[in-house]
């Protein structure tokens, strides 16, 4: 295969239509618009979704769900994935280091998921009652 003999394959390329050149062209009279309207103006523009005045479709459906602004900054940590981390001493910058949670998170939270057999210490990461009773019954501390 050489790159001067790659073509498109048979059919996915059609030629340009010439419309308004006759009838015996295809496209003659009305060029293939319809008649009458504003879209078969020239310049007969409207947004997409636009129903002619009537109210669109997104417009008359609910509103449903919520996106919260602050998720993006709070992250959620198992219990099982602290065995990720090397050493006694867990904070933020160590959870982002290891890759338990991304990089703009402002505040991280231990939950209770899987088990902790050694002891760590939590400092200015939060944690849940049942994370906390898991990692004090471990041997661990929490510091605020």
């Amino acid at each position: 295969m050489r790159l001067n003999t790659l073509k498109p394959a048979a059919g996915s390329k059609h030629p340009r239509l010439r419309v308004g050149r006759g009838a015996s062209a295809g496209q003659g009279k009305t060029c293939g618009r319809g008649t009458k309207g504003q879209r078969a103006r020239k310049g007969g523009y409207h947004k997409v979704g636009f129903e002619g005045g009537q109210m669109p479709i997104q417009r008359r459906m609910p509103k449903v769900g919520f996106r919260s602004a602050m998720k993006r900054t709070r992250a959620e940590v198992m219990l099982s994935e602290l065995h990720k981390i090397k050493g006694e001493l867990i904070d933020l910058e160590t959870l982002k280091k290891a890759g338990v949670i991304p990089e703009f998170a402002a505040v991280a939270k231990v939950v209770l998921s899987g088990k902790i057999e050694r002891a760590v210490t939590l400092k200015g990461v939060l944690a849940t009652k049942g994370a906390r009773a898991a990692i004090e019954a471990a041997g661990g501390k929490i510091e605020a």
